[in-house]
């Protein structure tokens, strides 16, 4: 019987982040001061866990995030389910009231159950979800992997939870999430369940500093 243990965070923040501008699949940013800082105090916290493999998007922001567990010599793999949900043409858009008018009418579709409202040239939640389960696959496909790390992005973060959880995508919000917060999630061989939610113990000493 397949046993796991999944570590799950977001990546450190980067400028964007900090500026409140939405990066999404197509905007492979680096972490800023700030977010290194963040990626450290989460290794100083967990470095001493035997995590088995490590699993990143394909966007530079979460490797950078857990480079230093990966200096240890800690396997890593690359999956594109894990990527942010693609926003399309407001990627990398400053926030102007036509924007905000806009992400609350689709963020309103997506809490009423219209999962295939997307932004041009974006991906909707039922879209992001189908390539999570491929990534979730294939993580779960490795029965002697039983402790492993998980960098991803807020959005699909929070829609990788409803998967794990089997909650419907409506319930996305419900999932609340800030940069590098912590989700620890086992698995018994029959279901997941979130023994650690929304976990931001380590990041408590950089309140003061960020």
């Amino acid at each position: 019987m397949i046993q796991k243990t999944l570590y799950i965070i977001r990546h450190g923040q980067t400028d964007l982040n900090k500026q409140g501008i939405i990066q999404g699949r197509g905007i492979d940013t680096d972490l800023n001061d700030a977010g290194r800082k963040q990626a450290a105090a989460f290794f100083n916290a967990y470095h001493k866990v035997h995590f088995d493999k490590i699993y990143i998007s394909e966007l530079k922001r979460t490797q950078q995030t857990v480079q230093q567990f990966i200096d240890l010599g800690i396997p890593y793999q690359k999956l594109a389910g894990l990527d942010e949900l693609a926003w399309g043409i407001y990627e990398g858009q400053p926030a102007t009231p036509e924007n905000r008018f806009v992400f609350k009418r689709i963020m309103t579709d997506w809490l009423e159950g219209r999962l295939d409202s997307k932004f041009e040239a974006g991906e909707s939640p039922n879209q992001v979800q189908l390539r999570q389960k491929e990534a979730l696959k294939e993580i779960m496909n490795h029965p002697d992997e039983r402790t492993v790390l998980i960098c991803m992005h807020g959005r699909a973060l929070r829609l990788f939870l409803c998967l794990l959880t089997n909650l419907p995508l409506t319930k996305m919000d419900e999932f609340p999430h800030q940069n590098v917060v912590l989700y620890k999630v086992t698995y018994d061989g029959t279901a997941f369940k979130i023994t650690e939610f929304n976990n931001s113990d380590h990041l408590q000493n950089l309140a003061t500093d960020l």
